[in-house]
């Protein structure tokens, strides 16, 4: 197999929504496959564009948004290496629900959705396996729902600094030592859109954590000192 296809068949491996595909089912994707690059700051794909492709991350850091009617943007999640963003295009032909950008230089694998619904067509097992890998996908975000719609406003922000603190780290924005500081480039009206509360209620808790020594806020980034101590604020 040339190293290419090799590489994106590694890759592929990770991606929790191929967990039930064999190594020559991988191959088949890793055929279609189509690496891109995306400078800091490059939109993948704004809302409303035609669904031509879904994205499985290589390396950097992306971001998912949602635009209100009056002009905000909401984050729905951050994505970092091996996880996977605009799968739907795979299924259906509809319009793209939110946006892409690239936080940091990254680079993209590309399933082009007319190459996927061919193989799909040609290998209906795929598609059984990839409909049970979808089923896991809604669960999760069903438990993720719920859990969080129990937290208060401070769990809600402590559980999303403590999720890119790992993935900070595990994307080489750290030395792999889970006590160790790592800083994370998002602004605090970011954070509350993820946490899904407002800026002024953000603040005040990462006032509480600076208090504490366990973060420090800067321009556009919150540093974590200790992140094995946001822990204490998750209930």
């Amino acid at each position: 197999m040339p190293e290419a296809d090799q590489s994106a068949v590694e890759l592929l491996k990770s991606v929790t929504l191929f967990a039930d595909l064999e190594e020559g089912e991988l191959e088949r994707f890793s055929h279609v496959a189509v690496p891109r690059t995306f400078p800091a700051g490059t939109r993948v794909f704004h809302e409303g564009d035609d669904s031509d492709a879904c994205y499985i991350v290589k390396e950097g850091s992306f971001r998912v948004t949602r635009e209100h009617s009056d002009g905000r943007a909401i984050t729905l999640a951050t994505l970092g290496a091996g996880e996977i963003f605009g799968e739907l295009a795979m299924l259906d032909g509809d319009k793209r629900s939110a946006s892409a950008e690239a936080l940091t230089e990254g680079e993209l694998l590309a399933l082009p959705a007319n190459d996927v619904r061919a193989l799909l067509a040609r290998h209906p097992e795929i598609s059984l396996k990839l409909v049970a890998g979808l089923v896991r996908r809604l669960r999760a975000a069903n438990v993720r729902l719920s859990r969080q719609s129990f937290q208060t406003v401070p769990s809600r922000v402590a559980g999303i600094l403590a999720q890119l603190s790992r993935e900070t780290q595990d994307n080489g924005g750290g030395d792999g030592d889970p006590t160790e500081e790592v800083t994370i480039n998002m602004n605090q009206t970011d954070l509350a859109q993820l946490a899904g509360t407002s800026r002024e209620s953000v603040s005040r808790f990462l006032a509480e954590l600076e208090r504490a020594g366990v973060v420090r806020s800067g321009r556009g980034r919150v540093t974590v000192l200790e992140p094995d101590k946001l822990r204490n604020y998750i209930y």
